[in-house]
């Protein structure tokens, strides 16, 4: 009876053992396609979050061929049997996952599907090696402007809002997924290669130079550059934080960046400390691009700037990088902050005053439906991203609110969505929930007619 009974016991236990190992095996499912952004649904992908891109680079100018070589660490956050990256183009020679040949497919414009050799337990480190190269694609954005990896005379104009990034390099390219990074970038001698941080080392062998950057921050995808070419580079000091400067030197006439270091104290001065490590201007002639961006800690402008427009792209160190959207609908978060800032640059430094600027844009007619529509928390679709409501109608929020709750109760305001969520990704009404608490107010109606609402306001 005894010996009877342990075998099937031992039956029972290898049966189980079975089953177990089955269930485990079906309990590997792959990540989902994209992260379900309302604008770039598939950007992104899921079941897995980065924590540190190490990218080695190198470009031939004259040919326009980019060599690249991604080493991604992530940690899975799923029991993982395949996941997806994006990248657009390139041909790839090497896809390791953990030092072990992987299977990949390439879906869509910029699916990156992988299979590893096993699977992937939720809560493991991981990390991909990806070799590729090849011709890097120019994306065309729903708004008709241009972006990702663009060649100049001398080099290249590297900007990645919202969907360029994939056309440089493997990405989890959506906003909620940062991470840090390093950049090794091999050029023609004689070229200066930019990325964002701080500059580790340069060194010129056999008539090439490598740049060598590292971003200990966090940084969301799209805020990643590589923009090289002939550069006159300054590195000086903004405080204790490295500051590096550079201008094609075909636009070094009417340089406004030595206004860079006062900006930037001023607004640490409203916002709260500066949030990187550190601070700078790239000054490219790329006016095909025809816009300026906020890389991280290095804006890029693609001719000389303006004064408002350094004051702008500064701000965003703040609006934009650090305080990052969670979806890309809410980018009136950045724009019209970024606007907003302008406005208070220019009261500070003692020319118009914030109050004007909305004084002025408030006489806007309200049948001038073009200026008023659509309002700045609801786009629409993402061809309107960057519409001028956006921006102005998204700045004239913050100095309505500014008029409703006072001076004190707004700049608490200001600085407390600064520091309060700094490396994170928020919400509109994350920031009426903020506005409320700080000022004590019931905010509803203020927010709903200046965000939500397609008509010029009348009373709030």
């Amino acid at each position: 009876m005894l010996k009877r009974f342990r075998r099937s016991a031992l039956c029972a236990a290898a049966l189980l053992l079975i089953l177990t190992g089955t269930a485990g095996a079906a309990a590997f499912q792959p990540g989902s396609l994209g992260l379900g952004d309302p604008f770039f649904p598939n950007a992104g992908n899921g079941g897995y979050d980065v924590s540190h891109y190490s990218l080695t680079l190198g470009y031939e100018p004259a040919s326009d061929q980019l060599t690249g070589a991604a080493v991604i660490t992530a940690t899975a956050t799923q029991d993982l049997s395949r996941f997806d990256l994006d990248l657009r183009g390139f041909s790839i020679s090497r896809l390791d996952v953990n030092g072990q040949a992987a299977t990949f497919t390439r879906e869509g414009e910029q699916e990156l599907v992988i299979t590893p050799s096993a699977g992937l337990p939720s809560g493991s480190q991981f990390t991909v090696t990806i070799d590729y190269a090849g011709t890097p694609p120019i994306i065309t954005d729903p708004d008709g402007s241009i972006e990702g990896w663009v060649p100049t005379d001398d080099g290249a104009f590297v900007v990645g809002e919202p969907q360029g990034s994939p056309g440089w390099y493997p990405a989890n390219d959506n906003p909620r997924d940062k991470a840090t990074y390093d950049f090794s970038v091999t050029v023609p001698a004689g070229l200066t290669a930019l990325a964002n941080g701080v500059l580790v080392s340069h060194a010129t062998s056999a008539g090439k130079t490598t740049w060598v950057w590292s971003e200990t921050d966090p940084m969301a995808p799209y805020l990643a550059t590589a923009t090289l070419g002939v550069f006159d580079l300054s590195i000086s000091q903004v405080g204790d934080i490295p500051s590096y400067v550079a201008v094609d030197p075909t636009l070094s006439k009417g340089n406004v960046l030595r206004k860079l270091p006062a900006i930037v104290q001023f607004y640490e001065s409203i916002y709260g400390p500066y949030p990187f490590n550190a601070v700078g201007s790239i000054v490219d002639d790329a006016k095909i691009v025809g816009y300026s961006l906020e890389t991280q800690t290095k804006p890029v402008y693609d001719r000389m700037p303006d004064e408002a427009t350094v004051a702008h792209e500064l701000s965003h160190m703040w609006f934009g990088d650090s305080v990052t959207l969670t979806q890309w609908p809410d980018i009136w978060l950045h724009e019209g902050f970024a606007t907003w800032s302008e406005w208070i640059w220019s009261e500070y430094s003692g020319n118009k005053t914030a109050q004007k600027y909305f004084d002025n844009l408030y006489n806007t007619p309200a049948q001038n439906t073009v200026f008023w529509t659509p309002p700045p928390a609801v786009p629409g679709t993402p061809a309107f991203m960057f519409n001028g409501t956006i921006y102005y109608r998204g700045g004239m929020t913050l100095q309505a609110l500014r008029q409703k709750v006072g001076d004190f109760a707004f700049f608490q305001i200001m600085r407390g969505w600064a520091t309060d969520n700094r490396y994170g990704n928020v919400t509109t009404p994350q920031f009426i929930a903020l506005a409320e608490q700080v000022s004590g107010m019931q905010l509803d109606h203020f927010f709903d007619v200046w965000l939500y609402q397609p008509e010029k306001p009348t009373s709030w």
